[in-house]
């Protein structure tokens, strides 16, 4: 499960917390539409057979699949849920240009 936040989190360009409890191995395949809520997704990882990996694929297409939303809680039986909570930030209150040496 750990992988998958990590995945999830790089593909939706915010943090997720795992709040399942899961900690079994498993392996699965997630195909979804990307769209506005998918932003921080790296271009080549779009759906399979999209012609161009990283573009969504088009709203009016019926065999497209869903949405990451409806893709986790259909197919994963999972949901998302925006929450406010404790990220890690580094603040950087000072510079100073190198010495020569």
């Amino acid at each position: 499960m750990a992988e998958f936040i990590r995945t999830l989190s790089m593909i939706m360009g915010r943090p997720v917390t795992d709040k399942t409890g899961v900690t079994e191995t498993f392996d699965l395949l997630l195909d979804f539409t990307p769209d506005e809520a998918t932003a921080g997704m790296p271009r080549g990882m779009g759906p399979v057979g999209s012609g161009d990996p990283g573009s969504p694929a088009p709203a009016a297409d019926p065999s497209a699949p869903p949405t990451i939303f409806a893709a986790i809680q259909e197919r994963l039986g999972l949901r998302l849920e925006s929450t406010k909570g404790p990220v890690e930030v580094i603040v950087i209150d000072h510079v100073e240009r190198p010495t020569e040496n």
